[in-house]
């Protein structure tokens, strides 16, 4: 029999780790709140990082957005999408690079985010090559990260066992996710420190990794499980 080459699957949050749209999602928060007379901080935006879009948008009521909490979900992703639309998919450093390899080395991909699936379909449909198997949005599941529900359903979608795929984040919320689910979790830290997040590994960028420093990770953390 052939070896079996892990990992089974890579995957990918959305916002901060495949894509730096976190400035965009402050800069709408901003706006919005502003827009009801009140006042949102940078440290008031970064509390929302990594959070599903109702929870985020519960927050925003609390700061006097009179909006129901779809409502401001709707609103955020147009002005976000909007912002994808006219200025590009902003990579994060490595992170187009390591995606292309992976698709060269037949690893299986999957875009797993909190972000409205539409937008995360812009997304995808910006990238300039087939990026990815499957998308699992934040209208997707029933519960959202820090919960491992949107990572299980991505395994169970690509028809692998889920501690055989890497998973790669930037938020604590994500990391908490990945690392529920099972997977072995890769922490790559943006705007919030990642030190104690339970990531089984943090790289302080993806500039320079391949497919096979990932198979490497994988390799490291079920080691001792495959013996």
């Amino acid at each position: 029999m052939g070896t079996v080459i892990r990992p089974s699957a890579v995957l990918w949050d959305m916002d901060g780790t495949l894509v730096d749209t976190e400035p965009y999602w402050m800069a709408a928060e901003t706006e919005l709140v502003a827009s009801y007379g009140g006042n949102w901080t940078h440290d008031d935006a970064l509390q929302l990082v990594g959070k599903g879009l109702i929870d985020s948008a519960e927050i925003l009521r609390g700061r006097g957005v009179d909006m129901q909490p779809e409502s401001i979900v709707q609103h955020l992703t147009d002005q976000v999408t909007a912002r994808l639309r006219t200025d590009g998919v902003p990579f994060r450093p490595g992170a187009r690079a390591l995606l292309a390899d992976l698709r060269e080395k037949g690893v299986p991909t999957a875009l797993v985010t909190m972000s409205m699936r539409r937008m995360a379909l812009d997304v995808v449909e910006l990238i300039d090559f087939t990026a990815f198997d499957l998308v699992v949005a934040g209208d997707d599941v029933s519960r959202p990260k820090p919960y491992a529900d949107p990572y299980l359903q991505a395994a169970e979608q690509l028809g692998i066992e889920i501690a055989d795929a890497v998973v790669i984040e930037d938020s604590v919320t994500g990391v908490t996710a990945g690392v529920a689910s099972g997977a072995v979790t890769l922490g790559v830290p943006h705007i919030l420190s990642l030190e104690d997040s339970g990531a089984h590994e943090l790289w302080p960028t993806l500039e320079g990794r391949t497919a096979s420093d990932l198979r490497d990770l994988h390799a490291r953390f079920t080691m001792e499980t495959t013996r």
